[in-house]
C-alpha cells in the first residue's frame, strides 16, 4: 500500500475522508431507499437528499432549489454549456459563445460540439501566467453573445481567474455566465452571488468526497435544455435515480471543508510556499508555471529545463511520490499541455512541466522529502532527457 502522505496529485482526486465513508455507509446499506419512492425507505432517503442539497447550496451562497446533482463535473459542465446554448438559440437570443484558451477539456469539448451545430465560439487568450484579461472578454462580446464560460481556477497551473470582474460584464449585458469551480471549490471562497454566476460547477472528489457525484448551480430563472430525458428527477434537469449515498458523502465533505477552510487554506499556502522555496534552492534552474499571486494554495506547476516532465514523474513514482505531468484527463497523452502552450511556452517547455498538488493528507515532512526527491531525480535525468525533436 503506497504511503498516502506522499500523494501529491490532489488536483486529480483526493483520498476520501474517513468521516465521509462513515456517513455514506448508512445510506448505502441501511437507508438504501429510492428517494423518489413514497414509502418509509424512500422518504428517509429523500430527507437525506434534501438535507445534503441544503448543505451544498449554503456553502456556495445559493438557494436549495438552485442546486442540481449530477454524476460528474464533466456532466455538469456539459449540461451548463450545451444546455444553455441550445435553449438560448431556440429562444432566438443568439448563437455566439465565449470561453478561454485554458478551459477544462469538458468545456472545450462541449464548445467544439456546439460549433458543429452552427454555434460560433470565441476563445479569448491568456497571459504568460495563464490569466484571462476581462477586457478581452468584453471586446469579444457581440450583440448575439449568449454565454460566457470561464473557469475559476485552472486545473493544470492553479491560476485563479478574475471571475468577479467578468461576472460584472456579463450581468450588465444580460449574458449568461458559467463558472467551472471544480478546482477552487473547498479551497478558496466560491460564492455565486459575488461571481454573478448564472451557472456554476462543483464536485465532491476534489475535497475528500466520493467520485461519481457533482452538482450544477442554476440561478433561479435560468432554464436549460436537459441532455438526458427520463423520470423527471432533479426537476427534469438530470433524470435518473439519485446517488443518495454519494450525495450524503458530498455534503459531509462540504461540512468538513467549511469548518476547516480558513485554517486549511493558511496551512496549504504555507506548505506550497515551503515547497516552492525549497525546490528553488535545490534546483536553481527550476521554472514555476502559473501566476505568482492569483493561484490556488494547492497547486504548484514546475518545469526543469531539459528534463521531460513525464520522465520526472515516473522517476518520482519509483521513489514513492505520486505527481502528475498534466491534467488527469489527458495525462496518458504524450503531448504538451494546451494550457502551457496557450501561456506562450514552447512545445519543449510545455513537455517539461510537472504538476504537484497538495491536499488534506499533505504534511511538512512529505513536502521536504518530495523537494529532495525532485532534486535527486533532476540530477539523475539531467543529461538523459529524451524530448522529441520537432
Amino acid at each position: 500500500m503506497p504511503d498516502v502522505s506522499r500523494y501529491f496529485d490532489h488536483a486529480a482526486t483526493t483520498p476520501v475522508r474517513p468521516e465521509v465513508w462513515e456517513a455514506m455507509g448508512e445510506y448505502a446499506v441501511e437507508r438504501f431507499g429510492n428517494p423518489n419512492s413514497l414509502h418509509q425507505f424512500g422518504l428517509e432517503a429523500k430527507e437525506a437528499l434534501e438535507r445534503a442539497r441544503s448543505v451544498v447550496a449554503a456553502f456556495i451562497g445559493a438557494r436549495d432549489k438552485e442546486v442540481f446533482f449530477t454524476g460528474t463535473g464533466t456532466e455538469a459542465n456539459n449540461l451548463a454549456v450545451i444546455g444553455a446554448a441550445r435553449r438560448l438559440r431556440r429562444l432566438g437570443r443568439g448563437s455566439h459563445l465565449i470561453t478561454s484558451a485554458v478551459e477544462h477539456p469538458s468545456v472545450r469539448a462541449a464548445m467544439q460540439s456546439l460549433e458543429k451545430e452552427g454555434f460560433r465560439v470565441t476563445q479569448v487568450p491568456v497571459d504568460r501566467f495563464g490569466r484571462v484579461d476581462p477586457e478581452d472578454v468584453r471586446r469579444a462580446m457581440e450583440p448575439d453573445t449568449v454565454l460566457v464560460s470561464i473557469m475559476h481556477a485552472n486545473n493544470v497551473v492553479g491560476t485563479v481567474q478574475p471571475v468577479e470582474e467578468i461576472g460584472v460584464l456579463t450581468r450588465e449585458r444580460g449574458i449568461w455566465f458559467h463558472v467551472d469551480a471544480v478546482q477552487s471549490f473547498g479551497k478558496i471562497p466560491v460564492d455565486v452571488e459575488r461571481f454573478r454566476a448564472d451557472l456554476l460547477t462543483i464536485n465532491a472528489h476534489k475535497i475528500g468526497g466520493p467520485k461519481g457525484i457533482a452538482a450544477l448551480y442554476i440561478r433561479k430563472g435560468v432554464r436549460l435544455d436537459p441532455l438526458v430525458y427520463g423520470g423527471g428527477q432533479e426537476r427534469g434537469m438530470r433524470p435518473g435515480t439519485q446517488n443518495v449515498a454519494g450525495i450524503v458523502g458530498f455534503a459531509k465533505a462540504v461540512e468538513l471543508s467549511g469548518a476547516a477552510r480558513p485554517a486549511e487554506t493558511r496551512r496549504l499556502t504555507a506548505l506550497r510556499r515551503r515547497l516552492e522555496n525549497r525546490l528553488r534552492h535545490l534546483v536553481p534552474e527550476l521554472r514555476i508555471n502559473g501566476h505568482p499571486d492569483f493561484v490556488l494554495p494547492t497547486v504548484l506547476n514546475i518545469g526543469v529545463p531539459r528534463i521531460e516532465g513525464q520522465a520526472l514523474m515516473l522517476e518520482l513514482d519509483r521513489l514513492g511520490f505520486a505527481v502528475s505531468s498534466g491534467s488527469a484527463c489527458s495525462s496518458t497523452d504524450h503531448e504538451p499541455s494546451y494550457v502551457l502552450l496557450a501561456m506562450g511556452q514552447s512545445r519543449e517547455e510545455a513537455l517539461e512541466s510537472l504538476r504537484i498538488s497538495l491536499g488534506w493528507t499533505t504534511g511538512e515532512a512529505a513536502v521536504d522529502a518530495l523537494a529532495d526527491a525532485v532534486a535527486q531525480a533532476a540530477r539523475r535525468w539531467k543529461d538523459s532527457s529524451a524530448l522529441p525533436v520537432d
